[in-house]
């Protein structure tokens, strides 16, 4: 064996092989690694502390604060360390739970705010429902047609659901807004619920699953028509967003008694907040003052710091967001599909193949203000989209990204072994059926995990906005695709140049702990989905 002084034939290559050189080595990347994240734990903890206005709470505040909520969940967190089912089992509720407020609000956004149910009701009866058609025949009947007629009702849906869009929004009006949607979104959920219960998961009735998608959403009607902030459209929505998920997945972990203790860590998680609302007020102990509230994110801006909201600037970047995760997505993942199995490899093709690739690779290292600069050219002056508009700010950011989402696509793509594709095509599979049946199911994980980075930084940038026109100040979210918006980004950095201090040291930090929620819950979403993916592969 190699010691300090001397050198073995098998080291030989690799020059004098030093234990000490080792051991400072591995200390200096552990101090390196603790600086970098104690460094984060301060800035974090400082945005924290003014966003949510820690200062004003009485030191009694902070002790029930460590025994309802900081003593009990690290006391999990180390449980789960042993034991890693019930670690995964919270890990999975947390995440079904953020992801379906995120795509609750999503839906909101775009159906609601944005198009409106007759709109909605439309171009659901042109590309969705289609679509959806398509999906479920390709599933049940091996038929090569289906994906070919997919593509032409993406394509085509849109165009017959423009130029009818006048008749199609009547019929749409006779059934309402609440009609539609249960049409058009609980109907299917209970299709999806009655595949993913009695098919995928295979614990229980699918049918049962179906029933119960449909009962849970009429009884909820008039329990939501009680509260004035929650009307039958936001209901449904969340309905099939956030309770129908959140059912599957605890009914799917109820079934099983071995992972009931996961359910302690979200049981741990709600007692503790409802208990610590709920001590202060009985003991009258004084508690934090917080700028980030449900105020702060359902009003518009102000001049007044007490009266600034963010809910523009959300309904803005939540838009933004959702189509450029559309766009980069289809063309992203296609692009990498394309240069790693169908392009040539040798000739005249192969080597624009090989320099096709390495554009791709430059462009990914260009600064975000040339592309800000491009879409000012291309989008807002050339195909006259609009300055500042929503389809401009996100043709422009999936520009962007686009490059980072084709490498990381590709790199996953490439990590799948050949041995796997020469299986396949000797059992006389097409090309077709390779890629979707072997190649995809274990190239998505990858796919996810470099798609939400580059989704992270594209809902953070502001260079590309201020080049575009993005309004740093909106008092009202966008009506549209061509509708001008602001992000929170933008909005944040407006505030940050007030004098204010209550803005600078409140209000921006309500807006970044915002950002946060909405990144994080991004990333929740990115691992649950990966996590099953990587499970279903083994």
């Amino acid at each position: 064996m190699a010691t300090e002084t001397g050198t073995t034939t098998e080291g030989a290559a690799f020059g004098k092989i030093s234990r000490l050189r080792g051991i400072v080595f591995e200390y200096l990347t552990l101090a390196a690694s603790v600086f970098g994240i104690a460094s984060l734990g301060v800035l974090l903890g400082y945005v924290f502390w003014d966003a949510f206005g820690l200062q004003a709470a009485d030191p009694l505040w902070y002790a029930a604060f460590a025994v309802t909520l900081v003593l009990p969940l690290t006391g999990f967190a180390l449980y789960g360390r042993r034991n890693a089912l019930a670690g995964e089992v919270a890990l999975e509720l947390f995440s079904t739970v953020m992801a379906g407020v995120l795509g609750g609000f999503a839906l909101v956004v775009v159906l609601e705010v944005i198009a409106g149910s007759d709109v909605w009701s439309a171009y659901f009866a042109t590309v969705a429902g289609p679509l959806a058609g398509l999906f479920v025949y390709g599933r049940r009947n091996e038929a090569n047609w289906v994906g070919l007629a997919g593509l032409g009702a993406l394509v085509v849906g849109p165009v017959v659901g423009t130029v009818a869009l006048d008749p199609l929004t009547r019929v749409g009006e006779l059934l309402g807004g609440p009609g539609i949607y249960f049409l058009s979104l609980v109907l299917p959920a209970a299709a999806i619920a009655r595949y993913v219960v009695g098919d995928v998961l295979e614990f229980g009735s699918g049918d049962y699953a179906a029933l119960a998608t449909v009962v849970v959403a009429l009884v909820g009607v008039p329990v939501a028509d009680q509260f004035a902030a929650v009307t039958r459209p936001i209901w449904l929505m969340f309905h099939v967003a956030l309770v129908v998920p959140f059912g599957i997945v605890a009914a799917k972990n109820l079934a099983d008694r071995d992972r009931w203790i996961g359910f302690a860590g979200p049981l741990i998680l709600a007692g503790g907040v409802a208990l610590l609302v709920t001590l202060p007020e009985v003991f009258g102990i004084a508690g934090p003052e917080p700028w980030f509230d449900w105020q702060y994110v359902t009003a518009n801006p102000s001049r007044f710091a007490d009266q600034a909201g963010l809910y523009p600037a959300i309904i803005g970047s939540i838009f933004m967001i959702v189509l450029v995760a559309l766009l980069t997505l289809m063309l992203g993942v296609g692009a990498a599909l394309y240069l790693e199995e169908y392009a040539p490899s040798s000739g005249p093709l192969g080597a624009v193949t090989r320099f096709i690739r390495i554009n791709i690779s430059n462009l990914a290292g260009v600064p975000s203000v040339v592309y800000g600069l491009l879409g000012l050219a291309v989008f807002a002056n050339t195909l006259r989209l609009g300055f500042g508009t929503v389809i401009t700010a996100a043709f422009t950011l999936s520009l962007l990204i686009l490059p980072i989402v084709i490498i990381s696509a590709r790199e996953a793509i490439q990590s799948v072994p050949d041995s796997l594709r020469d299986a396949s095509y000797g059992m006389g599979a097409t090309r077709w059926q390779t890629v979707r049946n072997v190649i995809m199911p274990r190239a998505i994980p990858g796919i996810l995990t470099g798609t939400i980075l580059a989704l992270g930084r594209a809902i953070g940038e502001t260079a590309p906005l201020i080049m575009i026109g993005v309004a740093t100040t909106k008092f009202s979210p966008p009506g549209g695709l061509f509708g001008k918006m602001t992000a929170m980004p933008m909005q944040i950095y407006t505030w940050a140049g007030f004098p204010s201090q209550e803005f600078q040291h409140g209000v921006v930090a309500a807006g970044v702990v915002t950002l946060l929620v909405v990144l994080l819950t991004m990333n929740s979403i990115a691992i649950l989905m990966r996590n099953k993916f990587e499970q279903s592969d083994i």
